[in-house]
């Protein structure tokens, strides 16, 4: 035991001070994101919206999203990271505190657009401050870092959530969100100012960076990764549904098994990325072997009704999460030293709102025209064809390896 717990805390170890602070901010703000977990139930119990309404609301929240990731991009290019994350700060905060005053249907559409895009641009301006405080050989388990803070501050803020609604109301959870959010802000200006922070990415960016958009490999690697996040994301919406129909669960056995995800994610990820960064395996070789446990965890659904296989099948594919996104992320930074950092990880979070926009609605649109068994069949397959396209971009890095080589 003291062996494993020896391990674990050394999967830490070699992390800049700048990557822990920016985990504490990151695990403030996500903390602070109450808002979100109950925004449906806010907009039905709340504010007395139909089905039709909340899933146009939630739609320009996608969007938003969306649309910020592309602009938190540009604007890191053009003004830094420092600037956008801090802004996005402190003006989400005041965000939060301005739309739960809102009552109309398109007056709350308009607002959570804008909430959540500026909220949402400080995500690709996250990769390039990670890229810039991290030493190159410890950029995955960086990346993972932040994802653990991310894990733990969405599972706190639900708990936290729940008992400000019992207590204060919903209006308490914009204003604790927008006062979180501000705060992290405080805590950014006094921990990371460009002043005290160290550049500790030494690499050298290529003159004359090519356009994110030109760089064809790294397209088809996005095109991927919005077909793995469309099949993740069913998780998270179509598969509590078939829980409850199909292996009648309770509101709370369905609550226990979304949180073994996290729990296993809090627990295995960090020494996971560790071993698997001292193997011979590439980033674009660990992204696809997590695809296709993903993939996998859709088709033991369809082997056996026995609901035991519900764990194994989360297991699975938490694990696949664990192994795809940080060497994902990994990935598209190293890639980004071709070009603008900022536009390629602008890109880069845009592929992950595309899955959320259209992964949800579809998989929902297929349950309920096809049943729950076609649809994990759909999910197998695309989850084939995003496994074709990575094996298509390693091709074609090879190709590119040899003819910089040659040349």
């Amino acid at each position: 035991m003291f062996r494993i717990l020896l391990h674990y805390i050394n999967s830490f170890s070699g992390l800049s001070k700048e990557v822990w602070w920016l985990a504490l901010i990151t695990l403030i703000n996500r903390a602070g994101a109450m808002v979100i977990p109950f925004l449906s139930l806010y907009l039905t119990d709340n504010r007395s919206f139909s089905l039709e309404q909340v899933g146009w609301i939630m739609t320009s929240f996608g969007l938003g999203s969306f649309f910020g990731a592309w602009l938190g991009g540009k604007l890191s290019d053009q003004i830094g990271y420092y600037k956008v994350i801090l802004g996005s700060l402190i003006l989400t905060g005041t965000s939060f505190l301005i739309v739960q005053y809102f009552s109309s249907f398109w007056s709350i559409c308009i607002s959570f657009f804008i909430l959540i895009a500026i909220a949402d641009a400080a995500r690709p301006a996250f990769f390039v401050a990670l890229s810039a405080y991290s030493k190159p050989e410890n950029k995955t388990r960086s990346l993972t870092f932040i994802r653990l803070a991310i894990n733990l501050g969405f599972s706190a803020g639900p708990a936290l959530g729940g008992i400000i609604i019992a207590t204060i109301g919903y209006h308490g959870l914009f204003w604790i969100d927008g006062i979180t959010c501000i705060i992290a802000g405080l805590v950014m200006i006094q921990t990371l100012h460009p002043k005290k922070a160290r550049e500790l990415d030494k690499e050298v960016i290529i003159d004359n960076p090519t356009p994110a958009y030109q760089d064809g490999i790294y397209i088809f690697f996005l095109i991927a990764l919005v077909l793995f996040g469309f099949v993740f994301v069913q998780y998270f919406s179509t598969m509590p549904l078939y829980y409850k129909e199909v292996h009648h669960l309770s509101e709370e056995k369905i609550g226990l098994l979304l949180a073994f995800n996290g729990i296993l994610i809090f627990l295995f990820e960090m020494p996971l990325i560790a071993y698997l960064e001292k193997t011979s395996i590439s980033k674009l070789g660990n992204v696809i072997n997590g695809f296709i446990l993903t993939g996998i965890s859709f088709i033991l659904l369809l082997i056996t009704p026995w609901s035991g296989v519900l764990i194994i099948g989360m297991a699975i594919a938490t694990l696949g999460e664990m192994v795809a996104f940080p060497f994902g992320n990994a990935f598209a930074l190293e890639r980004s030293k071709k070009g603008k950092q900022g536009a390629y990880m602008g890109l880069y979070s845009m592929s992950f709102s595309a899955a959320h926009i259209f992964g949800h609605n579809s998989g929902m649109q297929l349950i309920d025209n096809f049943g729950y068994d076609n649809s994990w069949i759909v999910m197998s397959l695309i989850s084939s064809i995003g496994i074709g396209l990575l094996l298509f971009v390693k091709k074609k890095l090879k190709q590119e390896k040899y003819t910089l080589l040659k040349d």
